[in-house]
């Protein structure tokens, strides 16, 4: 009995040595570690950017209620780039615990995307909160995973698949059709955002939403996915930008997200049905692919037939193909209702169609055409920022020390996080006029990695060129349509902004 009792006072003496010795050694592994770093950006010449001054610097709330504060007002994109110009192009801060450098420095972001590509992936937060509604895909995985799903998607892009436009006059058609020709009000934007979903769900997976023709489709209706999709993204990306996760979701993102896992899960169902028909030679199954023209389904479904797999990969592409486009489109056709001027411009080229479709080649000699959607993407970039964490401890070159010219060691873990939309608005890049919508200085401007609207380095996008062919085409034939615009909206161009951004009050016009 005495033996026990001396035993059991034995335990809690060990554990608090365990303990100890657990402290000292996560103390000893900082300092050296600690050490290391210092020489390393020594030798690297690095210095510290400024930090950012929030009142709670190892949480970084002051960073949180700002971000709040300018998602309630619609100015998160402009008080983000009024902190570059009173605290620098680099500068450091921390979000909910996690370090981050915010740069708007070309070279900083070349050297993320592109230069030291390997030593970044994408925030573990941002994986984690797009996995609910996304899946693992193209914009949602790294390493080998990420090389796999590019590869599947770049035959859907080659300039033979881009260049055939039957598709795009099909649905342009659909548009024009539901504008109304007396000059009565319309918001193009929602018809933009029918117009790209159908489009991308044929180019893509072989069977158009008809969301705008009003045909029968076998698919859930796509004004059904519409609302759910952007308010789920809406929600993903008010969180993120706050340092959330989106567990925990309200009923309204849970509902939405089962909404357009409905609308996926269909052509998922397509798909393998067509595979399974091919495999065993039955007729009087109708194959997208057997026309010649490349299906991402169909191809993705020879790789595997596990439908959460494919619904993964449908969801992020449709990503790309619904949302970028149509806030391209929606942001020009807003921005030509107020500038007669640039309206006019673009007239006089399209008025060298005489009345017919445009070829892919004609589209590409449009210049004027093409710097407005140019500076439409510069001032009003789809994606307007975005960030990659560090797998290891490296360094960019850029943003250190009082003049900012030092480079910056960059530690494992951080977050590195880039503001296309303030990069856009650097007057050492775009000269003292950079706030103004001009799209004439695309005649000599030659930005490089100081215009970004596509990403850059090997995860550039794939579908630029389709997009801005199918924005092109459209704002051709609508023209062809319709001679006269009006404004019918008095308010400055304000963000909305989901996972992408476009515009709060859409493309509110007439046309005659």
């Amino acid at each position: 009995m005495l033996f026990a009792t001396e035993g059991s006072g034995l335990l809690p003496v060990v554990g608090w040595v365990l303990l100890g010795s657990f402290v000292f050694y996560r103390i000893a592994v900082y300092i050296q570690l600690s050490i290391a770093r210092s020489r390393a950006a020594k030798e690297h010449g690095c210095k510290p950017p400024p930090a950012y001054p929030d009142f709670d610097p190892i949480f970084g709330l002051g960073l949180v209620l700002a971000a709040v504060k300018s998602g309630k007002k619609d100015t998160f994109l402009e008080d983000i780039w009024k902190r570059y110009q009173k605290y620098g192009n680099t500068f450091s801060s921390n979000l909910t615990g996690l370090p981050i450098i915010t740069t708007c420095e070309p070279e900083n972001v070349k050297t993320v995307l592109a230069v030291k590509f390997a030593d970044f992936q994408l925030p573990p937060r941002r994986k984690a909160g797009f996995r609910d509604l996304f899946g693992n895909g193209v914009f949602t995985t790294d390493g080998s995973e990420w090389e796999h799903s590019r590869a599947m998607l770049r035959p859907n892009f080659t300039r033979t698949q881009i260049a055939d436009l039957n598709m795009f006059e099909k649905h342009v058609n659909e548009l024009i059709e539901l504008i109304p020709k007396d000059g009565s009000t319309i918001d193009l934007q929602d018809l933009f955002f029918g117009m790209t979903l159908d489009s991308a769900t044929e180019f893509l997976f072989g069977e158009s939403a008809n969301t705008l023709s009003g045909q029968h489709s076998s698919a859930p209706k796509g004004d059904i996915f519409g609302q759910s999709f952007d308010y789920c993204t809406g929600y993903i990306g008010k969180r993120f930008r706050v340092g959330l996760p989106t567990i925990f979701g309200n009923k309204q993102y849970t509902q939405g997200v089962k909404d357009v896992h409905t609308f996926a899960d269909h052509y998922v169902r397509k798909g393998i049905k067509r595979y399974n028909s091919r495999e065993k030679g039955r007729d009087g199954i109708d194959s997208p692919s057997e026309s010649g023209r490349y299906v991402f389904l169909d191809e993705l479904v020879k790789e595997t037939q596990d439908p959460l797999a494919l619904r993964s990969e449908l969801m992020n592409i449709l990503l790309a193909g619904r949302d970028t486009t149509a806030s391209l489109l929606s942001v020009l056709w807003n921005t030509l209702s107020k500038r007669q001027d640039v309206w006019a411009k673009i007239q006089a080229e399209v008025e060298t169609l005489e009345g017919r479709a445009p070829s892919f080649e004609e589209i590409k000699n449009m210049k004027y055409l093409r710097y407005t959607m140019n500076e439409v993407l510069r001032l009003y970039p789809v994606v307007p920022g975005n960030s990659r964490s560090a797998i290891r401890d490296t360094v960019i070159p850029r943003g250190g020390g009082p003049d900012g010219l030092s480079p910056v060691f960059v530690p494992k873990g951080t977050s590195v996080v880039y503001s296309v939309y303030s990069m856009h608005r650097r007057t050492d890049i775009y000269g003292p006029d950079a706030l103004e919508f001009k799209p004439e200085r695309w005649e000599t401007l030659r930005p490089g990695w100081g215009y970004l609207p596509f990403n850059g380095g090997p995860r550039i996008c794939l579908g630029q060129q389709f997009a801005l062919t199918e924005a092109s085409y459209a704002t051709i034939r609508l023209m062809q349509t319709f001679k006269t615009i009006e404004s019918r909206d008095p308010h400055p161009w304000t963000e909305l902004l989901t996972v992408t951004c476009s515009s709060k009050y859409g493309a509110k016009v007439s046309l005659r």
